[in-house]
C-alpha cells in the first residue's frame, strides 16, 4: 500500500484526508500543519494518524506521495528539492479541486435533478473538466471545460454512452467498485494528458445512481516533469564526467561558496569535501588570491594563473570561467592543473625529444646555450640562413660549436625531413674523399664496387651536407666542389655523365681562408661561393657571461653519461672558470668539468675550486697577450703570422686615415675580406685620423 504524507491541515487537507480514509487504498502516514488546531490535524488525531508541524521529520525515501495543500509555492519547492527520487508530489491545485469536489458531493445529486441552472453555473465556471453519468452509463453532465478538452460539443454528447464519448473513461468501473479513484492519468484520443478523479454517486440508501469525474489538463505539467527528469539525467552524466577527470575541478555558487569538487581536486590539494563544500572560495588557497572571487566580480574568464593551494602548498595553474545562465551569473568553475605533473611531463617530453632525434641532425637552435650579445647575433644570422637555400660558411675556432650550428640550420630549414650528412674533409685522403663525395662508376679504380657507388652529394639530394674543415680540401677537390655550387651537378669518379642534385651546402672552417687564398692553397672563386653567408661563431673567451649557463647544461649531460648527481658549481670554482681564457672553447670547458666530476666523491654535489685542474688566471686571450708583448709570447708559426698580418693591416689603415676601401686596394684584398680581418683581429679604427 502506498504511503501518503499530507502537508497542510486546512480545508483542502481535511478533504484529502477524508477521501483517502474512506477509500482505504493508500496509507496516510502523517498530517502536517503549522496550526496545531487545524481541522485536518484534529481529524488525524481522531483517526490515530501521526501529526506534526514540520513535514521534514516525516519525509523519507519510503514516502510514495506527498500531497501539498498549503498553497505556498516555497513549501512546494522545498518539498520538491528534498523528496526522494521515487516520491511524487501532488500540487495544491489538485488537492483544492478534490476538496471542492467533496464539498459539492452531497449537493450534487440534488442539483442534478432539481437545480439545473445552479448546476450549469457551477459546472461551467471551472477550468476543470466535469463529466457525470447515470446508472446506465449515459452522459448526464458535461461542462464547457470538458467540451474544450475532449473536443466534442455538449449537445452531441448528452445522452450518449460514456464509452462512445470517452473510450478511455473508467466511470462505469467506478460505479461497479463503488470506490473513489484519485489522480488517475489518462491520455485522450487527441493526445491530451489529463489527471482524473472519479467518484461514485451513492444515495443515503446505499443506492448507486451514477458516477462523476473531474479532470484537469496536465500536458504542460507532464512535459515539465519529463524535462526535470532529463535534467537530472544530464546532471548525473555531468557529475560522472567531472569525477572521471584527472584535472582538479571546483565549482562555486554566485556567492563564492563551494558546491562541487571532484576526486582529483582532493588528490591534488589534499582538501576533502567537508573542508570545501559550503565554505568560501578562499578555503583552499595557501598563497595567492581567489580566482573564483575575481571571476564572480568581473564575469570574465581568467586563465593560466599560478598559485599554491592546500595544506601542502601545492603549486598549480588555475583556469576559472564564469557560469552564466540566461545572462545571470550562477557561479564559476575552476580547473586546476598540477604544476609538478606538468613540469615532469615537460622534462620527459624534452628528454624524449632528444632521444628520438635521428643521428643525421640531432641538434636544434634550442640546444645552443648562451644569451650573450655575440652568441645571439650568431644565432639570429643562422636562423636567417636556415630560411634560405644559400650556402652557409661557419667560421670560428675549434670547439666553438660549428657543427652544432650546422645541425640547427638543417633542422630549421624546409629540408629538415630529408638527409643531413656530415663530412670531415681533413679526415680522409684526397682520392678517398673525392670518391666519397662524388661517388664512382664501375671500374673507376681497383677495388671499385660492381655497379659503382653513389656519393654523399647524391645521398644528400634534397637535404643538406655539412663539410667540416673545408680549408683542408685539395685543389682538385676544390674545383669539383666549385662545379657543384655553380652548376648544381656532379660527375662521378671515372664517369662522364652529369648528375643533377639539389643539396644545401653548409661549410665550416677554423683556419684563415683569406690566408689560403693569398698563398694559393685555396681557390678564390670557391671562397666567394662558400662565403655567401658567413657566420662568425664567437670563442668562449668573448662570451664569458654564458659560462654559468653552459656549465649547468654540461653538468646535466655529464651526470647522465657518468651516472652522477652533481648539482652545480660553487662560487669559488665559477670565479676560476670565469677568469680562464679558454683556448679550447666549449670543448675544453666540457673536458675540465668532466675531469672534475670524475675525481669528486660520490657524496659531493657541488664542484668546488679544489676539484678543478690548474687553470691560468687571466682574462686576456692569447692573441691579445701576443699583441701586448710580441717578443715574449710568440710560440708558434700561425700565431706569429696572424700577429704580423694584424700589424700590417693596422699600419695600412693608419696610412689611409681609416679609409677601408683605400686600405683594401693597397693590400690587394677585397673590401669584404678586409672587414672580416678587422673584426677578427679586433682592430680599432675610431682613433685613426
Amino acid at each position: 500500500m502506498q504511503e501518503v504524507l499530507i502537508v497542510g491541515g486546512g480545508k483542502g487537507g481535511t478533504a484529502i484526508l477524508k477521501i483517502l480514509h474512506e477509500a482505504s487504498v493508500m496509507k496516510v502516514i502523517a498530517v502536517v500543519d503549522l496550526n496545531k488546531n487545524a481541522s485536518g490535524i484534529l481529524l488525524a488525531k481522531e483517526l490515530g494518524i501521526p501529526v506534526g508541524t514540520d513535514w521534514r521529520q516525516f519525509l523519507n525515501d519510503t514516502v510514495d506521495i506527498v500531497i501539498e495543500v498549503t498553497g505556498e509555492q516555497k513549501v512546494f519547492e522545498d518539498i520538491r528539492d528534498m523528496r526522494g527520487k521515487n516520491t511524487v508530489i501532488i500540487p495544491g491545485s489538485v488537492a483544492f479541486l478534490i476538496s471542492k469536489l467533496l464539498e459539492d458531493k452531497e449537493d450534487l445529486i440534488h442539483q442534478l435533478t432539481s437545480e439545473s441552472f445552479k448546476r450549469d453555473l457551477i459546472f461551467n465556471s471551472t477550468d476543470d473538466g466535469m463529466v457525470g453519468i447515470d446508472d446506465q452509463g449515459n452522459v448526464m453532465l458535461y461542462n464547457k471545460s470538458a467540451e474544450r478538452m475532449i473536443g466534442k460539443d455538449q449537445e452531441d454528447v448528452i445522452g450518449m454512452h460514456i464509452s462512445d464519448v470517452i473510450p478511455e473513461s473508467k466511470l462505469t468501473t467506478t460505479m461497479e467498485t463503488r470506490r473513489t479513484e484519485t489522480n488517475q492519468e489518462v491520455v485522450l484520443d487527441n493526445g491530451l494528458k489529463i489527471i482524473s478523479n472519479r467518484i461514485p454517486m451513492i444515495t443515503d440508501n446505499d443506492e448507486i445512481i451514477g458516477a462523476f469525474s473531474v479532470f484537469k489538463d496536465i500536458t504542460e505539467v507532464v512535459n515539465l516533469a519529463e524535462e526535470i527528469t532529463n535534467l537530472k539525467e544530464i546532471q548525473t552524466m555531468l557529475e560522472a564526467i567531472i569525477h572521471s577527470s584527472d584535472d582538479a575541478i571546483s565549482v562555486v555558487d554566485e556567492e563564492g561558496k563551494g558546491i562541487l569538487i571532484n576526486p582529483a581536486y582532493t588528490r591534488i590539494t589534499g582538501l576533502t569535501q567537508e573542508e570545501v563544500i559550503g565554505k568560501p572560495a578562499t578555503a583552499d588557497i595557501s598563497e595567492g588570491e581567489s580566482i573564483h572571487l575575481k571571476v564572480l566580480q568581473t564575469r570574465r574568464a581568467i586563465r593560466g594563473t599560478r598559485m599554491r593551494v592546500g595544506p601542502k602548498r601545492k603549486e598549480v595553474i588555475v583556469n576559472v570561467a564564469p557560469i552564466i545562465v540566461n545572462n545571470k551569473l550562477k557561479g564559476s568553475v575552476g580547473v586546476i592543473h598540477d604544476m609538478s605533473e606538468i613540469q615532469s611531463l615537460t622534462q620527459e617530453l624534452d628528454r624524449a625529444r632528444r632521444i628520438i632525434r635521428t643521428l643525421e641532425a640531432k641538434y636544434m637552435f634550442e640546444d645552443i646555450i648562451g644569451d650573450s650579445e655575440e652568441m645571439m647575433i650568431a644565432v639570429e644570422q643562422a636562423k636567417l640562413g636556415a630560411k634560405t637555400p644559400a650556402t652557409v660558411l661557419l667560421r670560428g675556432e675549434s670547439g666553438t660549436g660549428k657543427e652544432l650550428f650546422a645541425h640547427a640550420i638543417h633542422n630549421a630549414s624546409d629540408r629538415k625531413f630529408n638527409k643531413f650528412l656530415r663530412v670531415n674533409c681533413a679526415a680522409l685522403s684526397e682520392n678517398l674523399l673525392e670518391s666519397e663525395l662524388f661517388g664512382y662508376e664501375e671500374g673507376a679504380f681497383s677495388g671499385a664496387k660492381r655497379g659503382g657507388k653513389r656519393g654523399l652529394f647524391e645521398e644528400a639530394n634534397n637535404g643538406s651536407i655539412f663539410l667540416d674543415e673545408i680549408g683542408e680540401l685539395s685543389a682538385n677537390t676544390q674545383a669539383k666542389l666549385l662545379r657543384v655550387l655553380q652548376e648544381r651537378e656532379i660527375v662521378r669518379v671515372g664517369g662522364t655523365k652529369s648528375i643533377q642534385i639539389n643539396v644545401r651546402v653548409i661549410a665550416a672552417t677554423n683556419v684563415n681562408l683569406e690566408k689560403g687564398i693569398a698563398d694559393g692553397s685555396f681557390r678564390e672563386d670557391l671562397y666567394y661561393r662558400l662565403n655567401r653567408m658567413p657566420i662568425q661563431i664567437p670563442p668562449l673567451r668573448h662570451r664569458k657571461s654564458d659560462i654559468p649557463l653552459i656549465s649547468e647544461t654540461l653538468i646535466t649531460k655529464i651526470n647522465q653519461d657518468y651516472g652522477r648527481n652533481v648539482e652545480g658549481v660553487t662560487e669559488e670554482a665559477m670565479n676560476k672558470l670565469m677568469n680562464y681564457h679558454w683556448p679550447g672553447n666549449v670543448r675544453e670547458l666540457e673536458n675540465v668539468l668532466g675531469r672534475a666530476i670524475i675525481f669528486m666523491n660520490y657524496n659531493e654535489v657541488m664542484i668546488a675550486g679544489n676539484h678543478l685542474p690548474q687553470l691560468e688566471n687571466t682574462s686576456k686571450s692569447h692573441l691579445e697577450k701576443v699583441a701586448a708583448d710580441p717578443s715574449g709570447s710568440l710560440k708558434d708559426l700561425a700565431t706569429q703570422v696572424e700577429q704580423y698580418e694584424r700589424n700590417i693591416i693596422q699600419k695600412v689603415l693608419e696610412q689611409n686615415n681609416g679609409n677601408k676601401t683605400a686600405a683594401a686596394k693597397a693590400l690587394n684584398v677585397s673590401v669584404r675580406n678586409l672587414y672580416y680581418k678587422i673584426e677578427k683581429y679586433n682592430i680599432e679604427i675610431t682613433s685613426m685620423k
